[in-house]
């Protein structure tokens, strides 16, 4: 597999970073850190300025932090395709479900007078057609991968009537634990969602991937039309792939979907 392209010289410089680049673990193995600067691949440029615009002013708590979007030296949020992070401290811990969702909590709680972003109808990647399946919003596609485990899922599913808002859609990888401070939400991935969704987004991530407990699902039960929540991130998780499953992981979502319906 070929080497994931480093950010130029140029685009370090442009956001006052340091000149070696070296590649950070996690997410798509597109991440580089140079000092202090986080720099990622800008995959949708209106999306990234709407992102950086909301982290820049969000106040953080004792329950979250964040890591803060780093301009260009033009006053641009993006750069030659990247955009930049103020560095934060920490390592994420998917053994930590529970407490990645309490931090979950407190950002949606932050976020949650923001209107929903216009761009939202027009972003277009795996991950949203997946959602998009998952609430309805369009119809599954004949023959995709994990097909015949997302039928049970889709019949059971019913209608909601849980509030939507923002909330971050990929949250179990994606917070950040250091010792003494709060834990800090990286990587925000943008859904106009109830947050009890992006809570059973953590947990199926969890029981799939990170060997949780069955009972991790009854943990959060007591949030709203929970189970619909739970189907409906299965199928989000599984509606994401592109290509055909392997053996471990149609294991991993036959095991989830038995102990979810």
């Amino acid at each position: 597999m070929d080497r994931p392209t480093a950010p130029s010289p140029a685009v370090l410089a442009s956001f006052g970073a340091g000149t070696a680049a070296v590649p950070l673990p996690g997410g798509q193995g597109t991440t580089w850190r140079a000092g202090d600067v986080v720099l990622k691949p800008t995959s949708f440029a209106t999306e990234t300025s709407w992102r950086a615009s909301v982290l820049k002013h969000v106040p953080e708590d004792a329950g979250f932090r964040v890591a803060r979007p780093l301009p260009a030296a033009d006053g641009s949020w993006s750069k030659a395709g990247w955009e930049a992070w103020v560095h934060v401290g920490g390592a994420a811990d998917p053994h930590r479900p529970d407490e990645v969702v309490r931090a979950g909590e407190a950002f949606h709680a932050a976020i949650a007078g923001l209107p929903r972003p216009r761009f939202l109808d027009v972003r277009d990647n795996p991950w949203v057609q997946a959602d998009r399946l998952a609430w309805g919003e369009r119809e599954p596609v004949p023959g995709a991968p994990g097909t015949d485990l997302l039928a049970p899922l889709l019949a059971a599913r019913r209608p909601v009537s849980v509030p939507a808002q923002l909330v971050h859609g990929d949250l179990l990888g994606n917070v950040l634990f250091e010792p003494g401070r709060p834990p800090a939400v990286i990587d925000w991935a943008p859904y106009w969602r109830p947050t009890a969704w992006a809570t059973a987004v953590v947990v199926v991530d969890a029981v799939c991937w990170w060997d949780a407990e069955r009972s991790l699902l009854d943990l959060w039960s007591h949030l709203p039309q929970w189970r619909q929540m739970l189907v409906r991130a299965l199928v989000f998780r599984i509606a994401t792939h592109t290509e055909p499953l392997s053996p471990t992981q149609r294991d991993a979502y036959a095991k989830a979907c038995a102990w979810i319906l």
